[in-house]
C-alpha cells in the first residue's frame, strides 16, 4: 500500500513539474517574441527593381540622421531622384529650377520626392554635414527627403546609372516608370521648354488613370560615382 502512495505521489510530482517546465518555456518564448517584434526593422530587399513589378523596400538615413523606409509611404505616389549636385546634366536641371519646380508640383499633389546620393566618399557628389546642407540651400533643393546611399546598395538594386536617374512608384507600390528626366539629353538649358518631361507624362496619365505611355527610357547624364 505504501508503495502505491510513493508511486502516485511520484507521479504527480512529476506531471507538476512538467506542466511548469512548460509553462515557463511558453512565457519564454512570449518574452522572445516581443523582444523580436520591438527589434523588427524594414530589411532593405536585395531584388533587382523592375518597372511593372513591386518596388523594392529599402532604407536610408537622411542629412538629420533619420530614417526612411519605403514602405512608409503606401498609398502615395514616390518619386525617387538619383543625385550629384556637381554634375552638369543635374545642374541644367536645377540652375534652370526645372526640377525643383517638378518637386513642388508633386509634393504638393501628396506625392514623396526622395533624391538620392549614391555617391561614394571622396568621389564627385559626395557631401556631408555642413557642406551638404549649404549645398542643398544653395541649389534651392525642394524635395521630401535627401538620402544617403554610400555604399551604393539601394542604387544597385535600382540600377541607378546616372545622375539625374528617375522613378516613379505608384500608390499601389509597383514602380511605373524608370529612365531620363526627358527627351533631351544635353547640359543645355535652352533645351527643357522644348523637352518631353517623362517624369510629367508618367505621372499625368497615372493619375488620371491611364497607363503611362512611355514606362522605361535610357537615361542620361554623369554615372553615378559608386566605389
Amino acid at each position: 500500500m505504501k508503495s502505491y502512495l510513493v508511486i502516485v505521489l511520484a507521479v504527480t510530482l512529476l506531471a507538476f513539474g512538467l506542466a511548469c517546465s512548460s509553462d515557463t518555456e511558453e512565457a519564454r518564448t512570449d518574452e522572445a517574441g516581443v523582444e523580436m517584434a520591438a527589434e523588427k526593422k524594414p530589411v532593405v530587399e536585395e531584388r533587382t527593381a523592375k518597372v511593372g513589378e513591386m518596388a523594392p523596400n529599402f532604407v536610408l538615413t537622411d542629412t538629420e540622421g533619420k530614417k526612411y523606409a519605403l514602405e512608409n509611404f503606401e498609398g502615395k505616389y514616390v518619386i525617387l531622384e538619383w543625385i550629384n549636385f556637381d554634375c552638369p546634366f543635374v545642374q541644367k536641371h536645377y540652375k534652370s529650377g526645372n526640377m525643383q519646380e517638378l518637386q513642388e508640383t508633386y509634393k504638393a499633389e501628396g506625392a514623396v520626392w526622395l533624391t538620392i546620393c549614391s555617391s561614394a566618399p571622396g568621389k564627385q557628389g559626395h557631401f556631408e554635414g555642413e557642406a551638404l546642407k549649404n549645398r542643398m540651400e544653395k541649389e534651392k533643393w525642394n524635395g521630401t527627403a535627401y538620402l544617403i546611399d554610400e555604399s551604393g546598395k539601394v542604387g544597385k538594386i535600382y540600377q541607378a546609372k546616372t545622375t539625374p536617374h528617375m522613378y516613379i512608384i505608384n500608390p499601389e507600390g509597383m514602380l511605373i516608370y524608370a529612365g531620363a528626366i526627358d527627351d533631351k539629353p544635353s547640359t543645355n538649358v535652352d533645351d527643357i521648354p522644348e523637352s518631353n518631361n517623362y517624369v510629367k507624362q508618367a505621372m499625368s496619365a497615372s493619375m488620371a488613370g491611364e497607363e503611362v505611355p512611355v514606362k522605361t527610357t535610357v537615361a542620361y547624364g554623369c554615372s553615378v560615382k559608386y566605389q
